[in-house]
C-alpha cells in the first residue's frame, strides 16, 4: 500500500505551514528591500530651496486693507571652523547626540512619527541632523508623509557624498533660530550682538536649546517663557556632560546666559510689529502652521482685526494716559499699556494695543503673562459660586444678597476651623457685614478669600478656566490666594473670559486669524462656534452684579462709554499693574496699565505716575475702556443686556445677624471706592487719597491647612500647570463637592505663600 502526506482537514487547512509563513516574510523583505533600492535610484538630490526662503508674509486687516509685510531674510553663512568647538557640541547635544557615529536616518524614530501623524497624535520630528538639513535646505516644512519619504531618501544619499562635517555645518547656516535669524551667525547677532566666534559655551548652549522651537525659548519676547527656556538649557548643557563633551565641574560653573532684548525692524514700527508678533504666536501655538513654515514665508494672513477699532483704542491710550505722560518725571518712563477687544458672539479679537511702539517696546503688553490681574479675577469666584451651587460656612447659598463679614485681615474659615490666612483690604479698610454686590463694588479681599475657600480653590480655578483663561496660566494657585488676582494672565485672556460673560455663559473660540492661505492651499483654521461653558445664570447673575461696579462703585469712569456696561476695576501688589475688564453686550474690552524698567525689566510700582497719587484700575484703564467703546460702537443702536439671574439680590445675612443691603456704619466704610478712579471721570473731583506710603508688602502667611474632604484632581505642573480635577457631581468640575446642600470639606494643600495686598 503506497505511503503519502497525511491531509490537513479542518480548521488545520486554515492554519499556514511555516513554509507558508517564511515565504511570506520573504516575500515582504523582497518588497521593501526593492522598494528602498528604487526610491534610492529614482529621488535625486534636488537643487536647494531658495525661493521659498526669500517669500515674504503679508498681514491683512479684517477688510482686506494691509498691516504688515514680513519675511526679509536675515542669514550670514560661516565655515563650520567659525563656530567654537563648545557650541557645536551644543547643538550636537541638543539635536542628535550620535550625529557622527549613526546613519543619516533613524527608521525607528521614523516610524513612530509616521505613525504619530497617521493616528493623529500631533506632529513629531524623529529626524537626524542630516534629514533636518535635506528639509531646511532642499524640501519645504510640510508634515507630509511624501515629504518624509524624499527626506529619507536624499539623506541616504547625502550621507554617501558629503562628509559629516560639511552638512553640519549646512545645518548650522539654514536652521531657523527666531527673531527672523536664519543661521547660527545670524541667531548669534540677533540674541547676543556678536560673531558666533565670540559667544561663550553657556551662549552657545542657549542658541542650540532655540533650535527645538524658537518660540517657545525666547526669554526677551516672552517673559513667561523663562522657566522652560531654562530648563532646555540645562537639558543641552547635561547632554554635553553625558556625551563626554564637556566635564561636570565645567558644567556646573555654567549660568544662564539671559540673551538681549531683541531689536525690531523698523518696518514693524508702531502697532505693526505687536500684531505681527501675536499672529505669528496665534498660528504656531495653536498649531495651525508650523514654525519654520511660517518662517520661510508666502503666506497671506487676514487677521480679525477692524481697522476703525484698532484706530479708537490707540486715541484712548494717546488721550487718556500717554498724552499725561512727563518725561522729566522719573516714574512716567515706567508706564506701558496693554489692551484687547473680542466679540462675544466669535471670539474674534478685533483690536489690540501692544504699547507705544514696537521698535522702542518689544514686548507685547497684550499677550505678556507676567503682571497680576488683581481684583478682575474676583467676578470669577462669584462666577464659580453660583455655577456650582455653593454655599457659605454656615449654609446659606452664595448670591448677590449674601453677606459677609468684610472685616480686613479677618481669618478665613474652613468646616469651622480657622485657616491661619488674614488677607488685608486695600488701605486696611474694614467693611463689617456687606453683601457681596456691594463686596464687589468695593473690591472687599476679604470677603472674596472667605468666598475662594467656601467654592473651593480647584472649583474656581476650574471656572476660570472653562471662562477662557488658558489651563496653564501662570501663578493661578488651588490655593485661597487665587481668591486675591495673584494669576498673571494677558489683557487678551482676561478679554476672552469677559466675553464669555457677556455671551450668557458661551464661548467663542479665540482668534485672531479670519483666513490664511499660500499660493492655492487654504489653511485649515479651528471652528469659531461658540460653546456653553458655564451655566446662562451663573453668567448673567456675574453681570448683574458687575453692572453696579459701573454704575456706582470702582468702575464710575467705564460709564463714559455712553451705554450699558458691566465691568470689574483691579491693582496689583505694590500698584505695579491696573486693570479695567468691562463689557457691553456688543463687546468685551480689558485694558491694564504695567509699571516697567526699561533697562531692567524689572516691575515698577506706579505711585505717583502721570501726576496723580494713586494709578488704580478705575482711574486711567477705566477712562480708556469708556473712551475706546464710545469710538468702536459709534453709529450702533445702544442694546441692554438680557439677564436671566439667579434672583439673588435680597441679602442673606448670618444666622442671628440682622443684616442689610448696606452695611453698618464703619469709619471704613466712608469715602470714595477703594479701587475708584484716579481722576473721576468728569475730570475735577477728589482723586483717591494715597496711603501716607506705599503698601508695606505681604500680610501674614497662612499657617494652617484646609481639613476634610475630596482631594480629587492631579498636582500641577510647570507654571500652574494642567490641574483640572475629576468630573465631580452637580455642574461644573469639583474640586470638592457639594453634599445635601451643604458645601463639603476639602483637603485641598495651602502653600506656604505669604498673604498678599492685591486688589
Amino acid at each position: 500500500m503506497a505511503s503519502g502526506r497525511k491531509r490537513r482537514t479542518g480548521l488545520r487547512r486554515l492554519i499556514p505551514t511555516w513554509r507558508w509563513l517564511l515565504g511570506g516574510v520573504m516575500l515582504v523583505l523582497t518588497l521593501v528591500i526593492g522598494v528602498l533600492v528604487a526610491g534610492y535610484l529614482l529621488v535625486s538630490i534636488p537643487e536647494p530651496n531658495k525661493a521659498a526662503a526669500a517669500q515674504t508674509n503679508v498681514f491683512l486687516y479684517s477688510d482686506g486693507s494691509q498691516i504688515a509685510r514680513d519675511g526679509e531674510i536675515n542669514r550670514e553663512n560661516i565655515h563650520l571652523a567659525q563656530v567654537p568647538k563648545a557650541t557645536q557640541d551644543a547643538v550636537l547635544a541638543a539635536e542628535d547626540r550620535e550625529f557622527f557615529e549613526e546613519s543619516a536616518v533613524d527608521p525607528k524614530a521614523m516610524i513612530r512619527a509616521g505613525w504619530n501623524m497617521l493616528t493623529g497624535g500631533g506632529k513629531q520630528s524623529g529626524s537626524t541632523i542630516t534629514q533636518q538639513y535635506v528639509k531646511n535646505y532642499y524640501l519645504d516644512q510640510d508634515q507630509t508623509l511624501t515629504r518624509k519619504a524624499k527626506e529619507f531618501f536624499i539623506a541616504l544619499k547625502l550621507d554617501n557624498e558629503v562628509s559629516k562635517s560639511d552638512i553640519l555645518e549646512g545645518y548650522l547656516n539654514t536652521s531657523y533660530f527666531g527673531r527672523n535669524a536664519y543661521g547660527i551667525q545670524a541667531a548669534a547677532h540677533a540674541y547676543y550682538g556678536k560673531d558666533i566666534a565670540d559667544i561663550t559655551p553657556a551662549e552657545g548652549a542657549y542658541l542650540a536649546a532655540l533650535v527645538n522651537s524658537p518660540n517657545a525659548y525666547d526669554t526677551q519676547a516672552h517673559p513667561e517663557n523663562r522657566k522652560r527656556a531654562v530648563a532646555r538649557w540645562h537639558y543641552v548643557v547635561d547632554g554635553m556632560v553625558k556625551t563626554g563633551r564637556m566635564t561636570r565641574g565645567e558644567s556646573e560653573k555654567l549660568q544662564f546666559p539671559e540673551p538681549s532684548p531683541a531689536r525690531p525692524s523698523t518696518g514693524m514700527s508702531g502697532q505693526r510689529g505687536y500684531i505681527v508678533e501675536a499672529v505669528k504666536n496665534y498660528l504656531i501655538g495653536n498649531e495651525i502652521i508650523d514654525e519654520r513654515r511660517l518662517a520661510a514665508g508666502g503666506f497671506r494672513i487676514t487677521t480679525t482685526l477692524d481697522p476703525e477699532r484698532q484706530k479708537a483704542m490707540g486715541d484712548a491710550v494717546e488721550k487718556r494716559l500717554m498724552s499725561k505722560l512727563d518725561k522729566d518725571r522719573k516714574v512716567d518712563k515706567y508706564v506701558r499699556a496693554g489692551g484687547t477687544s473680542v466679540d462675544p458672539k466669535t471670539g474674534k479679537i478685533v483690536a489690540m494695543y501692544g504699547g507705544i511702539d514696537y521698535t522702542e517696546q518689544f514686548v507685547n503688553n497684550a499677550t505678556r503673562r507676567d503682571y497680576q490681574v488683581g481684583s478682575t479675577f474676583k467676578p470669577f469666584i462669584f462666577t464659580s459660586a453660583v455655577q456650582n451651587g455653593s454655599r457659605t460656612q454656615d449654609g446659606r447659598a452664595i448670591n448677590a444678597g449674601t453677606v459677609y463679614d468684610g472685616t480686613n485681615k479677618r481669618e478665613v474659615v474652613s468646616d469651622g476651623n480657622g485657616t491661619g490666612y488674614k488677607p488685608e483690604n486695600e488701605d486696611e479698610k474694614s467693611y463689617g457685614q456687606i453683601p457681596v454686590s456691594e463686596a464687589m463694588n468695593k473690591s472687599v479681599n476679604s470677603v472674596f478669600a472667605q468666598m475662594g475657600v467656601d467654592v473651593g480653590p480647584k472649583t474656581v480655578k476650574r471656572t476660570a478656566i472653562d471662562l477662557g483663561l488658558p489651563e496653564k496660566t501662570p501663578n493661578m494657585p488651588e490655593d485661597g490666594s487665587i481668591a486675591l488676582g495673584v494669576a498673571t494672565a494677558s489683557t487678551t485672556d482676561m478679554a476672552q473670559a469677559y466675553a464669555t460673560l457677556a455671551n450668557h455663559g458661551k464661548r467663542g473660540h479665540y482668534s485672531l486669524v479670519e483666513k490664511a492661505t499660500r499660493g492655492g492651499e487654504v489653511i485649515e483654521l479651528p471652528s469659531h462656534d461658540p460653546v456653553r461653558e458655564v451655566p446662562r445664570k451663573a453668567a448673567d447673575s456675574t453681570t448683574a452684579v458687575l453692572r453696579k461696579v459701573v454704575q456706582g462703585g470702582t468702575g464710575v469712569a467705564a460709564q463714559a462709554a455712553g451705554r450699558p456696561a458691566a465691568g470689574k476695576t483691579g491693582t496689583a501688589e505694590e500698584d505695579k499693574a491696573a486693570w479695567f475688564a468691562g463689557y457691553t453686550p456688543e463687546l468685551a474690552t480689558v485694558i491694564s496699565v504695567m509699571g516697567q524698567d526699561s533697562e531692567t525689566g524689572e516691575q515698577k510700582p506706579l505711585y505717583g505716575a502721570a501726576g496723580v497719587p494713586r494709578v488704580n484700575g478705575g482711574g486711567f484703564p477705566a477712562e480708556i475702556w469708556g473712551d475706546y467703546t464710545k469710538a468702536a460702537l459709534e453709529g450702533e443702536p445702544v442694546r441692554d443686556f438680557d439677564l436671566k439671574t439667579d434672583g439673588g439680590d435680597v441679602p442673606s445675612a448670618p444666622p442671628g445677624d440682622p443684616g442689610t443691603s448696606q452695611p453698618p456704619d464703619d469709619p471704613g466704610t466712608s469715602g470714595p471706592p477703594t479701587d475708584g478712579p484716579s481722576v473721576p471721570p468728569t475730570d475735577p473731583g477728589p482723586p483717591t487719597t494715597p496711603p501716607s506710603e506705599p503698601p508695606t508688602g505681604p500680610g501674614t502667611p497662612p499657617t494652617g491647612g484646609l481639613e476634610g474632604g475630596n482631594t480629587q484632581g492631579n498636582q500641577g505642573g510647570v507654571d500652574g500647570g494642567d490641574t483640572q480635577g475629576d468630573p465631580g457631581g452637580g455642574n461644573g468640575w469639583q474640586g470638592g463637592n457639594t453634599v445635601g446642600g451643604q458645601a463639603a470639606a476639602r483637603t485641598e494643600p495651602w502653600e506656604e505663600e505669604p498673604a498678599r495686598t492685591v486688589d
